[in-house]
């Protein structure tokens, strides 16, 4: 099956920013003074709404506002973020951001709504939100679906050239303590909370742990490991694995994908000591105007045959029963991670907005790449 690759920067937001946010929580960014969500009208006309969606650059289907126009009389208009930083700065800034509908990281939609910026979910303008799998209503960092709703979700794990990796990696040690044959052909991610991970569940230490003593272990694991990389590299890894540059890679499962699309003999595994799981959703701006067209694009977006989209063109899970129903079987047998149960996903531990503590691994990503 011929695919066109497409795929988003998924760079992720530094700690510095979401401090930034958790700081407007802190000093009253919440402005409605504790008031119950604006009342919505269901039976609102909703061509005479207009709503402007900012998502990652190939997202979702090119023809998405025609899409919505057709399905419920809306208009629409898209712009483009390459970070959640740069998103979150332009919702952060103070006053009307001009944006409705945000697709966020789930920790930052958490950081978000703790300032006061999110319009808690109208669930009967969201009846397409039965889709979900029981496991996506569960998320740590919004528990209930309460104001995001999660669109893809997936796990980080190591991605590798079975032709060259003898025998297959099975643990975080075998990129930070790699067979000497493979030293200076392994890179790792260098977002911060992703930079840390591998030492974190290498010494079983939980994803989203603050502990300073902790902390100063990983980073002597992450300085030594340092020693047999390639680099650090978040956006053209496998392209590194497909010239053979690099064997192994610190990887987003979905990113690995694009890799395999080129080369069969490019693999993901999940190491045995367990990784994260993360998820990127869509949140509806409490300064948004047009919130009943808001809440119907998101539910248009829960749609099968909409939603389904994401995982035939991006490479990504979607947490969406009926819509993985609709993927065909033999992209499943070329992307085995697609593959993956919810369950299985559930066994990744959820990434949490740390709040000021989020510094801690500015401070850590900062002392492991300058050493």
């Amino acid at each position: 099956m011929a695919r066109t690759r497409k795929f988003s920067t998924r760079a992720l937001l530094g700690a510095g920013s979401l401090v930034l946010v958790s700081a407007l929580a802190a000093c009253g960014g919440d402005d409605s003074g504790g008031a119950e969500p604006d009342k919505l009208d269901a039976d609102a006309d909703l061509s005479k709404q207009s709503i402007t969606v900012s998502n990652w650059s190939g997202y979702m289907p090119d023809d998405i506002a025609d899409q919505f126009k057709k399905a419920t009389g809306a208009s629409m208009k898209s712009t483009e973020h390459a970070t959640n930083e740069e998103v979150m700065a332009k919702l952060t800034a103070g006053g009307d951001s001009g944006i409705d509908v945000a697709f966020v990281s789930g920790q930052y939609a958490q950081a978000l709504n703790d300032a006061g910026l999110l319009e808690p979910l109208h669930d009967d303008l969201i009846p397409n939100l039965k889709n979900l799998y029981p496991e996506a209503t569960e998320l740590a960092f919004d528990e209930g679906n309460k104001y995001s709703v999660p669109y893809t979700w997936g796990t980080t794990g190591i991605c590798y050239r079975s032709d060259l990796v003898d025998p297959a990696p099975t643990s975080w040690n075998d990129i930070l303590d790699p067979d000497p044959k493979y030293s200076g052909k392994i890179t790792m991610l260098s977002t911060e909370r992703w930079l840390a991970l591998p030492a974190q569940k290498a010494l079983g230490y939980s994803v989203n742990t603050t502990d300073d003593d902790e902390l100063a272990e990983m980073q002597d694991v992450l300085v030594e490991a340092k020693k047999h990389l390639l680099g650090y590299d978040d956006t053209t890894f496998y392209e590194k694995l497909i010239s053979g540059e690099a064997v192994m890679t610190e990887a987003w499962d979905g990113w690995c994908g694009y890799g395999t699309l080129e080369n069969p003999d490019i693999k993901f595994t999940v190491p045995e000591e367990g990784s994260d799981l993360w998820s990127d959703t869509m949140v509806v701006l409490k300064s948004s105007e047009n919130k009943e067209a808001a809440f119907a694009f998101i539910n248009m977006m829960l749609d099968p045959k909409v939603h389904s989209w994401v995982t035939e063109n991006v490479y990504y899970n979607v947490p969406n029963a009926p819509a993985e129903d609709l993927v065909p079987a033999e992209l499943k047998e070329q992307f085995p991670q697609l593959a993956v149960t919810p369950e299985q996903l559930g066994e990744g531990e959820v990434l949490v907005d740390l709040g000021e503590d989020s510094t801690k691994y500015t401070d850590l990503t900062t002392d492991v790449t300058a050493s």
